[in-house]
């Protein structure tokens, strides 16, 4: 199971990184490595996605611990139901372009991370890169919601945080690429991999949602064993 949670994780990273090439393409380009050298390049970048990755797991943590208390509760099925569900709202909402509703705490958290990320993008040493990553993987990003629910539905603790490192390990090549290579990657391009992602995630609510009907096809919906009584997953 754990294979399998690391290999989910690491794949939905990778289709997301698609995703991320168009709309954190203009963080990447604005990351201040372009005057250095390419080891000392390369080292920024680094710490940078390391920043990225250790937030993605921390939220793992988090919600790998909601998940838990579902999976101990017996709501499995339920919880998958769910989670399916509220994923193609989402993608519904975003499709017909309907207005979203503003929450005043989250919109104000919101820019005083663009303005950290404004201050930091501005300093020339290679420790700004690490404190840009962490506040990139902040930032509001459907991929992300998505990989949330990945987390919460893996059931434990530890699940959970290998799920969101592994998804934020996924998106670095790309971004990586990008942020070598820049505009080698053009716009257009990046237009055509973002019109790709609402059809993934898509695919990825439905599956959410046969997982919970426990209809015993193998990889697709297997049966789920409901309750603690059964099982008691490690943390």
């Amino acid at each position: 199971m754990g294979w399998q949670i690391l290999i989910s994780g690491f794949l939905l990273g990778t289709v997301s990184s698609f995703h991320c090439v168009g709309m954190c393409g203009p963080i990447a380009f604005a990351l201040p490595v372009y005057y250095l050298p390419s080891h000392k390049k390369l080292l920024g970048l680094v710490l940078y996605h390391i920043g990225r990755i250790a937030i993605y797991a921390s939220l793992g943590l988090f919600f790998g611990f909601v998940g838990r208390q579902f999976f101990l509760a017996g709501a499995q099925q339920f919880f998958s139901i769910l989670l399916g569900a509220i994923i193609l709202l989402i993608l519904l909402q975003s499709v017909l372009s309907s207005s979203k509703m503003r929450i005043p705490l989250f919109d104000y958290f919101q820019k005083r991370l663009q303005i950290f990320i404004g201050n930091y993008i501005r300093k020339k040493q290679l420790y700004a890169m690490f404190f840009l990553g962490m506040a990139n993987g902040l930032l509001p990003c459907g991929m992300v919601y998505l990989a949330i629910t990945g987390a919460l539905a893996a059931g434990s603790i530890s699940g959970g945080v290998c799920f969101m490192a592994a998804f934020g390990l996924g998106t670095v090549p790309a971004l990586l690429i990008l942020s070598f290579f820049g505009t080698a990657i053009g716009l257009k391009a990046r237009n055509k991999m973002k019109k790709a992602i609402p059809c993934f995630v898509a695919i990825m609510g439905v599956l959410l949602i046969l997982r919970g009907l426990n209809l015993n096809i193998p990889m697709v919906s297997p049966l789920l064993n409901n309750g603690a009584a059964n099982t008691i997953p490690c943390p």
